[in-house]
């Protein structure tokens, strides 16, 4: 039988070229980091803009990940939960593990035959979008531009890019298109940003939440909640809400870091892509 492409061959690949792409770059320090002695103060206050809002700009790592080659080597297992018991998300399991997903029966069925095929109709192996909860996850960087109206994300990878409106906007209802981000809107409570997301794309191409295919549909509401406790700590907790998929709401956390002196990487994954050529189409269900 002839072996098929996995996502994880995919990622495998990519951190192990990511010294040499590196190396490619000048070394240039980021403007208006805290230091001592040269070094960066991760517990330092928190940034703000100038009308005293938290300032979420930067990039980030997901702490305790790789980091596509640029995470810490060597470090303890990561918990699962916060203290108060909140599941630590990951990569491969979007609640993390050992917690055991509230999924609709026929969510419970697909999530199987995805892990049974390989998790080959990721979107992340046909070069698409990979879904919000994949890019909180993925141990590849994500850059936060914050202005006053709009929060911009742009993702290292499949050079992805999400739009925050951060202007007061209602949610749309004129039954606008659905989008591989969904609608995103966000607004401060004290130090918090809550951002709420709808009108996503829920379908079998679409609605991969993490790496094993817990599913997600076009009922999904996804509110994240952005804080920033010091200088070079993030904290992200998200609520999936989808009745069509899961019986309640569930809350995770992801963790992030910042990351300083290093620039994003352009990665392009359709250039010279060849792999796909080998895999059969995804599934219709």
């Amino acid at each position: 039988m002839a072996s098929r492409l996995t996502l994880a061959t995919v990622l495998a690949l990519f951190v192990a070229l990511s010294s040499t792409l590196l190396a490619q770059w000048p070394a240039y320090p980021t403007p208006d980091v805290p230091r001592k002695d040269g070094k960066p103060i991760l517990d330092a206050p928190t940034p703000r803009t100038a009308d005293g809002k938290v300032d979420f700009s930067g990039i980030w790592l997901r702490a305790g990940g790789g980091g596509g080659g640029r995470g810490r080597q060597g470090a303890p297992p990561a918990p699962t939960t916060t203290p108060d018991g909140i599941p630590l998300s990951t990569f491969g399991e979007v609640a993390g593990r050992g917690f055991a997903l509230p999924l609709q029966p026929w969510a419970a069925d697909l999530k199987k035959r995805r892990m049974a095929d390989n998790q080959k109709d990721n979107p992340d192996v046909w070069c698409l979008p990979i879904g919000l909860m994949q890019y909180h996850n993925h141990p590849q960087p994500r850059q936060i531009v914050q202005t006053k109206n709009l929060m911009l994300i742009t993702y290292e990878s499949n050079y992805g890019l999400r739009y925050i409106y951060m202007d007061g906007r209602p949610a749309p209802n004129n039954d606008p298109t659905p989008w591989w981000f969904g609608y995103s809107r966000g607004w401060f409570e004290g130090d918090t940003l809550v951002v709420e997301t709808t009108n996503f794309r829920g379908d079998e191409r679409a609605g991969w939440l993490d790496v094993n295919g817990s599913p997600y549909t076009d009922a999904l509401k996804m509110t994240e909640r952005f804080r920033r406790p010091n200088f070079g700590t993030l904290e992200i907790d998200i609520t999936i809400d989808d009745a069509k998929a899961y019986t309640k709401p569930f809350t995770v956390r992801v963790n992030q870091r910042i990351m300083v002196d290093q620039e994003m990487i352009e990665f392009i994954c359709n250039e010279n892509e060849q792999s796909s050529k080998h895999l059969e189409p995804p599934k219709k269900s």
